[in-house]
């Protein structure tokens, strides 16, 4: 099999899919890695305040709970100065800002705030059931709570509750609130840690699915040139054969056609007046047929297309309706950069749809308009005829239409095809340019 080879376009465009393919790849993991970095940040956020709690349920039964005796639990000044001094060391280092030990019924019964001591609160619900019997609870924020009085101005905290039993065995909670600084930074910790093995995870991914992009787009580019070739090829033989047949009808048949005519007048000047009107009705139907052969080796080999341009031949095209009393309008855009078969196609299909457009639209006025664009050049064909019903056509399409359709398809065109009865018919043809291939 002879081998495929991509010229600059095909590269250009398998570059504008890879780099797409990127584009997309960055775009689908910025969407994934989004939300996993916001369920990372939570979990690690839940991992510090468990921690804390942990640390702050220890630092709650080995160290205050032999502290807080009878006297405490009654409220006795001495003791209460006593369990100040051994909290303090805590209050001093700044990890801790504030204790506070609560009984079931939500009264304080010690606070390293002595104003805070008797003051009744009412708990949250989920102090409530903590005191119940769950287990520690930790939340992160702003403290605005009635018994928060003396913290709200202190920002964001860690607010702990966590169970503990007096020196008689008296259930009773102990809070204690904390610097936010510790928890984030151990929540930044725990998030370094995890983020970077996902988002390089994902991105090895996205890697490792751009060789198999990159081996599919250049096959399917392979493909498309190995069309193209062999589209342009059909084309140039099919262009060779009209040739052919053109100039054997042109160099021989109608010769010899004319010859005939030729001697079939003299024959008709020497022959009787009999046979007169049989000469003549014959030598006009032989002329006839003369002129139909003459026009079809126009259209069989256009010379105009060839030598001219596509401008010149479309022009000539028009001419053909212009003697049949059909106005054309023209609107043909000059120096566009198309390849010799883009030329032809555009050609055939303008040819094709005209003299469909003389034979039986009906039409007092046609526009022919060719244009080029950024990335295309397109082709317009409008008439005031009286169209046709799509839908009802669809079925028994013409074989014209559908190899002009398969053939624009082929070299990554486009064909549009739009009337209505009694509304004319407008078809729009759109080949890519030679720099972009659509």
């Amino acid at each position: 099999m002879a081998s495929i080879t991509l010229d600059a376009s095909d590269r250009s465009e398998i570059r504008f899919a890879v780099k797409r393919f990127l584009l997309m790849g960055l775009a689908a993991l910025v969407l994934i890695a989004t939300p996993v970095a916001f369920w990372i940040h939570a979990v690690s956020e839940d991992h510090a305040l468990n921690r804390v709690v942990g640390s702050t349920q220890r630092l709650a039964t080995n160290a205050v709970a032999p502290l807080v005796t009878d006297e405490v639990l009654a409220g006795d000044p001495a003791a209460l100065q006593e369990l100040d001094e051994r909290l303090q060391p805590w209050l001093e280092e700044g990890s801790v800002l504030r204790f506070k030990i609560w009984n079931a019924d939500g009264r304080i019964i010690y606070s390293d705030v002595a104003p805070l001591i008797g003051q009744q609160f009412e708990f949250a619900d989920a102090v409530g059931n903590f005191s119940a019997g769950g287990l520690g609870i930790a939340t992160l924020g702003v403290q605005n709570q009635l018994e928060n009085e003396y913290e709200a101005e202190a920002g964001e905290l860690v607010e702990v509750y966590v169970q503990l039993a007096a020196a008689n065995g008296q259930p009773l909670i102990f809070e204690a609130y904390y610097d936010d600084e510790d928890v984030r930074e151990m929540q930044l910790a725990v998030l370094l840690g995890v983020a970077p093995a996902s988002v390089l995870a994902l991105a090895a991914l996205q890697l490792a699915q751009l060789v198999p992009a990159i081996r599919l787009a250049r096959r399917v580019q392979s493909d498309q040139a190995r069309k193209r070739q062999l589209l342009e090829r059909a084309i140039d033989a099919s262009e060779m054969e009209r040739q052919r047949i053109g100039r054997d009808l042109h160099g021989e048949i109608i010769q010899d056609l004319a010859g005939l005519s030729y001697a079939m007048e003299s024959e008709e000047m020497r022959g009787s007046s009999e046979q007169s009107p049989l000469f003549n009705r014959a030598r006009s139907i032989l002329q006839n047929d003369i002129r139909t052969l003459v026009a079809m080796t126009g259209n069989l080999d256009p010379s105009d297309l060839r030598e001219a341009g596509l401008q010149t031949a479309l022009s000539r095209l028009a001419e053909k309706l212009t003697e049949q009393g059909i106005a054309v309008i023209l609107n043909l855009e000059k120096n566009l950069n198309l390849e010799a078969e883009q030329s032809a196609l555009l050609y055939r299909v303008a040819r094709e749809t005209l003299a469909n457009v003389a034979e039986h639209a009906n039409a007092r006025t046609v526009e022919v308009s060719l244009r080029g664009y950024a990335n295309r050049t397109e082709l317009l064909i409008r008439d005031d005829g009286s169209g046709f019903d799509p839908e009802a056509c669809a079925g028994k399409d013409a074989m014209g239409l559908k190899i002009i359709r398969s053939t624009v398809s082929a070299v990554g065109g486009s064909l549009e095809v739009s009337s209505g009865t009694g509304t004319g018919t407008c078809l729009i043809v759109c080949l890519p340019s030679v720099e972009r291939r659509c």
